[in-house]
């Protein structure tokens, strides 16, 4: 039983260590915007 609660423990650990990364990545990293063109060809609207 103590290995069982000590594999929790490290499943819950690295969980939690995911979970804080991807919060600090959605408040402290701000994305580059820029604008994009696309060229549809004429073909594409004839159907």
């Amino acid at each position: 039983m103590p290995s069982l609660i000590r594999l929790l423990a490290a499943i819950a650990v690295l969980v939690a260590l995911v979970y804080g990364g991807a919060y600090w990545l959605a408040t402290k990293v701000e994305p580059v915007t820029r604008d994009v063109t696309i060229t549809v060809p004429n073909d594409r609207f004839q159907k």
